[in-house]
């Protein structure tokens, strides 16, 4: 929706709005805000709130921490969650100073591979992702337990899906936020949900992702639960994904359409999934970005640990759905919502681009269950798997100039940083599996 400056001062007048989240998102996709009273409201539309990029992880140093917030007028919203004092927001980009983008600002590099992809000839990217959820009871103080709320299973209902009234309400107050919601059910695992919205313009459905993600845990909140969006919290059970289908459009219409093909996919959808294949192993490290989102990435859970693709189902990587015409999209499977969204979509649209401008062969569609297929039948099908682990991830990521290149210098390098410690800190704890497996035994 478009709002002007004009609109955004009445409505917050008239709301009785009091406070504004500015808000805006660290490398590692974490939501941060500036509050500031309605009485700044209008200076915070004239671009003129600065706040201390060195306190925000990825950001600056401090010697340089001066940064400013520039509201996209766009996504202003008041939550509908009332309180005496309501609370408006609007989302940022980060500005250096000098009036110049910041380079470490994920929804700046989205907008800079964007611009890369209007360059030639694609006026927008639409994005349709699918983000999975569980949400666990809390204990007595409000601290999350590992106590599922339900036993229930895929599209099951009431009584089983006992999470059915929490994610109606976490619908009802995403449409009043301005979300088309299209689907929502629980999900294969126990306790775990799926809410689908419309597709949208790539930053448009970054944003709305991070916008998805607070209400998501607001309202479970509400209900005594605890809303996780860590890609695997429970051993021997399904973990969360967040596929995102895709698409390029250009002033003519969706580019991966081509009514002539046998599967109705233009030269360009077949470059572009050639590409993403290509740069698969490269953007993991974004697209699963913690130690955990490797527990998912493993065979027997449906996740889509091989690199291929299919029309047909649902093993590989990338899958083609059924939909044709302006529907006509590329459904890539492996990113977990743990990612952040505007890094993700970034890396996957730099990876397709470099597939059209390279016109790179895409392999044959894997139309056979890869869960079945023995290690030797892979390795005869030229069927790679994605990084086992975050290090293979992060090694993988430094090898690729490509996807380098669309993280840019200052947030690769800030990126790489904040994972490998991560990575450390995984590698030398003591977990509590290696006291039960070798306490006793040695």
């Amino acid at each position: 929706m478009s709002f002007t400056r004009e609109d955004i001062l009445r409505q917050a007048k008239e709301s009785n709005v009091r406070f504004i989240r500015l808000q805006f998102t660290d490398l590692l996709g974490t939501i941060k805000n500036v509050e500031i009273p309605v009485s700044q409201l209008e200076k915070a539309l004239d671009n003129k709130m600065m706040f201390d990029g060195s306190s925000i992880e990825g950001y600056v140093r401090i010697e340089e921490s001066d940064m400013y917030l520039y509201p996209d007028l766009s996504t202003w919203v008041v939550f509908p969650w009332v309180t005496e004092d309501r609370v408006a927001r609007l989302i940022c980009d980060v500005y250096m100073p000098d009036g110049t983008p910041f380079a470490g600002d994920p929804r700046g590099i989205l907008k800079r591979v964007l611009e890369e992809a209007e360059e030639m000839g694609y006026a927008s990217m639409n994005v349709g992702p699918e983000p999975e959820f569980f949400l666990f009871k809390t204990d007595e103080k409000g601290h999350p337990t590992t106590e599922l709320n339900d036993q229930g299973g895929y599209f099951d209902l009431a009584p089983t899906d006992l999470g059915e009234n929490c994610r109606r309400e976490i619908v009802l107050t995403l449409e009043e936020m301005g979300f088309e919601i299209e689907a929502s059910h629980h999900e294969v695992a126990p306790g775990q949900h799926e809410i689908d919205f419309k597709y949208a313009d790539a930053i448009r459905a970054a944003d709305q992702i991070q916008t998805f993600k607070l209400v998501v845990k607001t309202v479970a909140r509400k209900h005594g639960l605890h809303a996780t969006f860590m890609p695997k919290p429970l051993f021997g059970m399904n973990g969360s994904g967040m596929h995102c289908h895709q698409s390029l459009f250009t002033d003519e219409g969706n580019a991966f359409y081509e009514e002539s093909d046998k599967l109705g996919l233009s030269e360009t959808a077949r470059y572009y999934m050639a590409g993403v294949l290509r740069h698969a192993r490269a953007f993991a490290a974004v697209t699963n970005p913690t130690v955990n989102s490797y527990k998912r990435l493993v065979p027997g859970y449906e996740a889509p640990v091989y690199v291929a693709w299919s029309s047909s189902n649902r093993s590989p990587m990338i899958r083609i759905p059924a939909s044709r015409g302006l529907s006509t999209r590329v459904e890539v499977r492996n990113p977990d919502p743990a990612a952040n969204p505007y890094l993700a979509l970034a890396v996957m649209l730099k990876a397709g681009l470099d597939g059209i401008k390279n016109k790179y062969p895409l392999p044959a569609p894997v139309d056979r269950n890869i869960y079945i297929m023995s290690e030797e039948e892979r390795e005869d099908a030229g069927i790679p798997s994605l990084p086992s682990s975050l290090k293979e991830a992060i090694d993988e990521l430094l090898r690729s100039d490509v996807i380098c290149e669309a993280l840019g210098d200052h947030a690769l390098a800030h990126f790489v940083e904040l994972k490998e410690i991560e990575w450390d800190m995984y590698r030398t704890q003591v977990h509590p599996w290696e006291r039960d497996q070798y306490m006793t035994l040695y």
